[in-house]
């Protein structure tokens, strides 16, 4: 993890910093742009494996299946994983852009913390990561971790009083930026539990990341919505936007059987 992900991590960001003008906030920036555009063909596999999906659940032989063993639900899910193999469709191939964001949240996370050490101790522990071949690493430290009203090394509250508990703006942001992409890029379903599954995960994950965002520093929380901009973006930008799903809080209407 240290060597693979943090570490990497760690002195991206430091260079980004630099050449930004010692502004950690646009580092993050910047960072999840690069990061976006390095999965850009994972998240294109998945728009493309969204899509067979939604193509094979309307097709006549899943409708033959769902039809034929409607009383049998392990059969039909039997008939329906062989249907895949046939076809040389993986159902999985759809989650990977997923997966790969929760080792990128850790590593992000630990390397704010560890790019915004402060005492000696936390200073050694940052400079024994820099890679030995990139010179000048040490004299971009201790960093600037104020970005407009943040400390990015804490996370953000609202100043209402000295002991606020209140989430701060990047949190909302993030929960209403992950609605938006989770409705905007959800696609019709042809059955009652598929639109039922999409639409739990459509209110789970801005829960999930708007906790993440509320109780961690909020340099993660503006990596989050940065991202969820970005996905947003990119969605449109391929046509891949279902607008009539935004201002719904029913599951996708399932799709039109031909």
């Amino acid at each position: 993890m240290n060597t693979f992900v943090i570490d990497p991590m760690v002195n991206i960001l430091l260079l980004i910093y630099g050449f930004l003008g010692h502004n950690f906030g646009l580092a993050i920036i910047a960072f999840t742009i690069l990061i976006r555009l390095i999965t850009l063909p994972l998240t294109l596999q998945q728009q493309r494996s969204t899509q067979k999906m939604q193509e094979m659940q309307q097709s006549k032989k899943m409708q033959d299946l769902q039809k034929k063993y409607k009383d049998d639900k392990q059969k039909l899910q039997e008939e329906t994983l062989k249907l895949y193999r046939e076809v040389g469709f993986n159902p999985l191939s759809g989650c990977l852009p997923t997966l790969i964001q929760f080792p990128i949240i850790i590593g992000l996370y630990q390397a704010i913390i560890l790019a915004l050490a402060a005492s000696p101790i936390q200073l050694l522990g940052l400079s024994r990561r820099f890679y030995p071949f990139i010179t000048g690493m040490s004299a971009l430290v201790p960093l600037d971790n104020r970005f407009l009203w943040m400390n990015l090394a804490q996370p953000e509250r609202l100043p209402i009083g000295p002991n606020s508990a209140l989430p701060g703006v990047l949190t909302i942001l993030v929960v209403i930026t992950t609605y938006l992409s989770g409705k905007l890029a959800t696609p019709p379903s042809s059955d009652a539990q598929g639109a039922q599954m999409s639409q739990m995960m459509t209110l789970y994950m801005p829960l999930l990341l708007g906790w993440f965002s509320y109780s961690f520093s909020a340099g993660l929380a503006l990596y989050f919505v940065v991202s969820n901009l970005l996905q947003i973006a990119q969605y449109a930008a391929f046509g891949k936007v279902n607008w009539r799903n935004l201002f719904s809080l029913r599951p996708p209407a399932p799709a039109k059987k031909p």
